[in-house]
């Protein structure tokens, strides 16, 4: 900005200083109207390219053009994010569609009001040079997991489908050890292989994974990652704003992927290496496009998929997972 000074006397010196306040009151009013509103959004795991739309959102200044201070917070248990949001311990959480109906259940004060990636990420990893070639194969096989629940559900889906049950496998809990479970021969399958980072790991280890899709065999499709906030706060225009700007943002890194990959990595800078590089490229095309929309009937139909694998004893009114219509 160019200041200008002068040596002003008297009756103009008085006239200066009136349009000096004058200017002044006009100039704060904008910085007022300006002032950021805080957000705090906790994430479901350590930031990675699953993330992309809300770091874009953050490093490009879409946030702070929506009036909002988004603070992205990493978790040191998975699993609290959604249960520090119904407490009210933050304004977002980064959750799962699966997730959802157990919060629900469990009467958790939570909604859905958005979508991050809008296909499964889970799915059954095999190696690719082994002898399992379809889901029949996995008869008397030993199958790794992390998450009890919903990942039993999903793998007892596959197998009906194959004439197989869970009596026909051994499960084994890995503790999130995946890849090297497989690896070492430990198992000879995983369930709830992201298959955007798994298969990427064990090819980064010199083998190729075979991945068997749960939408493929028996499960309905659904929303990997969305964002849930509590049932009270659903129509604050804070998240509509929140929502705004996350789809501005998605549109930017789908329109320049690369710009936004050095963008993300320069803000992450852990994230730079090829397994985070290659799951930016795979994660891309799986992100909703316009976080805000919403199919009833899949958020429905998939409840209903969970009452039938006995993961909820009933399906709750619509609005009570994806609020008011």
């Amino acid at each position: 900005m160019i200041r200008f000074r002068a040596a002003l006397k008297g009756p103009a010196l008085s006239l200066c200083a009136c349009l000096g306040l004058a200017l002044a009151l006009v100039v704060a009013a904008p910085a007022r109207a300006q002032t950021l509103e805080p957000l705090t959004v906790l994430l479901d795991w350590f930031a990675n390219p699953d993330h992309a739309p809300l770091v874009v959102a953050e490093e490009e200044g879409y946030f702070e053009r929506a009036g909002l201070d988004v603070t992205l917070i990493e978790p040191a248990d998975p699993s609290a994010p959604p249960r520090l949001v119904a407490a009210g311990q933050g304004d977002i959480a980064v959750s799962y569609q699966p997730s959802l109906y157990l919060h629900v259940a469990e009467e958790l004060p939570l909604v859905r009001i958005g979508t991050l990636v809008s296909t499964p990420l889970n799915s059954l990893v095999v190696l690719a040079d082994g002898p399992i070639e379809s889901i029949a194969d996995l008869k008397g096989a030993t199958i790794g997991y992390s998450i009890a629940g919903f990942e039993e559900a999903l793998l007892s889906t596959m197998l009906d489908g194959a004439g197989l049950s869970l009596d026909d496998v051994s499960l084994v809990n890995v503790n999130f050890a995946l890849t090297p479970a497989l690896l070492s021969g430990q198992v000879d399958a995983v369930i709830g292989a992201f298959r955007n980072f798994e298969l990427t790991e064990l090819a980064l280890q010199g083998s190729e994974g075979r991945a068997f899709f749960p939408e493929e065999h028996g499960v309905p499709p659904y929303d990997e990652l969305i964002y849930v906030v509590r049932q009270d706060r659903v129509g604050e225009d804070v998240f509509a704003r929140f929502l705004d700007a996350v789809e501005q943002a998605t549109v930017h890194l789908l329109n320049r992927p690369q710009e936004s990959w050095e963008t993300f990595k320069t803000a992450y800078p852990r994230t730079d290496d090829a397994l985070n590089r290659q799951a930016w490229d795979d994660t891309l095309r799986r992100f909703q496009a316009s976080p805000a929309a919403v199919d009833p009937e899949r958020y429905a139909r998939f409840a209903r998929f969970m009452q039938e694998r006995g993961l909820i004893d009933e399906v709750a009114p619509l609005e009570r997972y994806i609020g008011p219509r």
